[in-house]
Order: C-alpha cells, then sequence, then structure tokens
C-alpha cells in the first residue's frame, strides 16, 4: 500500500515531467485545462505532481496529433483508452478518414503541379505568353507594357 510520503517521493515535478515527455511547461497545462490529462496532485505549496502515467499520456497525444488528429478526436480516443477498451476501432476510423483527406490534397497539389509547370514552360525563351484573366501578372508589369 502507497502512503502518502511515498507517493510525494515517486510524484513528479512539471520539470521532470516536460523533460521525459519532451513538451513545454505550458502545454502540459493546456492539457489540464482542455481535459486531455487529468489534474494533477499538488503540494501544500500548490506545486502540481504528476504520477509516471502522465509520461505516457503525453507521448500518446503527441504521437497521434503527428498523424494529423485533432485535439477533440484525441481526447475521444483517450476517453476509450480510459475505460481500458484498446482505442483501434475508433482511432482505424479516424485514421482511414485522414488518409482520405491526404490522398484528396495530394490529388490537388499534383494538379497544381502540373498547372505551375505549364506555366513555367510557357516562360522561356523572350516572349512570355499573355497570362489569362485573372492570372497572376497584373497589366502594368507585364512584359512590354512598361512595367515589367
Amino acid at each position: 500500500m502507497r502512503t502518502e510520503a511515498t507517493t510525494a517521493l515517486t510524484a513528479l515535478t512539471m520539470s521532470q515531467v516536460t523533460s521525459r515527455a519532451g513538451v513545454r511547461p505550458d502545454t502540459v497545462r493546456y492539457y489540464e485545462r482542455i481535459g486531455l490529462l487529468p489534474a494533477p496532485a499538488r503540494t501544500t505549496g500548490a506545486h502540481r505532481r504528476y504520477d509516471e502515467g502522465v509520461i505516457d499520456r503525453l507521448r500518446f497525444i503527441r504521437g497521434t496529433q503527428r498523424l494529423g488528429l485533432t485535439l477533440t478526436e484525441i481526447g475521444d480516443l483517450l476517453s476509450v483508452r480510459d475505460t481500458g477498451v484498446c482505442p483501434c476501432e475508433p482511432a482505424e476510423t479516424m485514421l482511414e478518414r485522414h488518409l482520405a483527406e491526404i490522398d484528396a490534397e495530394m490529388t490537388r497539389l499534383g494538379a497544381l503541379r502540373a498547372e505551375l509547370t505549364s506555366m513555367l514552360s510557357g516562360m522561356s525563351g523572350e516572349s512570355c505568353a499573355d497570362p489569362l484573366p485573372g492570372a497572376w501578372c497584373p497589366p502594368d508589369h507585364e512584359p512590354g507594357r512598361g512595367g515589367g
């Protein structure tokens, strides 16, 4: 059985948590405010004291952020995880949705790349093709119009 004295000896300070988890103190406080981290124990001087589990939780949060999940989505996964159930099923749905978003963005970027490549190939040589109406060159900066 853990006593208050042994808990105090094993509790981590904010500095220890941030160093081991690779986050800033304001990040930890923010995650506490929005409910991603449980409120820590406090010393009589009101200093935060964390248990070892907060390191794993912070690493989970940071890892899922790198995958593109929002803090709301991460909170949902943590809620499932906190029940002791593996969050794989809801995570799979979220990750499939993010993968579809990435695929759509890659398609958009591929089309943008093709358009830019086409524009660049039309710029080679001495004559610059007139841009389409609403394109990127204003009339006073086009070659042969006094601005370019």
